[in-house]
């Protein structure tokens, strides 16, 4: 469930980053750098570039988000 005041995207994984950073397109063309959520560490769900994933991003930083699921 997402928070309140965030909006949910789908994109694709362009970039692997340090520190589990990643560069995501999303459908729109706009690249976005986000990271893992914890559950997807904690359940070590691996991301890989061309994955396809949907991110959660506030209103308040459209250039950050949190990956939050790896459609398969």
């Amino acid at each position: 469930m997402a928070h309140q005041g965030s909006f949910e995207k789908d994109g694709i994984v362009k970039e692997a980053l340090p520190n589990t950073l990643f560069r995501v397109q999303l459908e729109d063309g706009t690249l976005v750098i986000c990271h893992l959520s914890g559950k997807m560490r904690m359940h070590f769900i691996k991301i890989l570039p061309g994955d396809k994933v949907r991110i959660e991003m506030t209103p308040y930083d459209q250039g950050r988000g949190r990956i939050t699921f790896r459609y398969k």
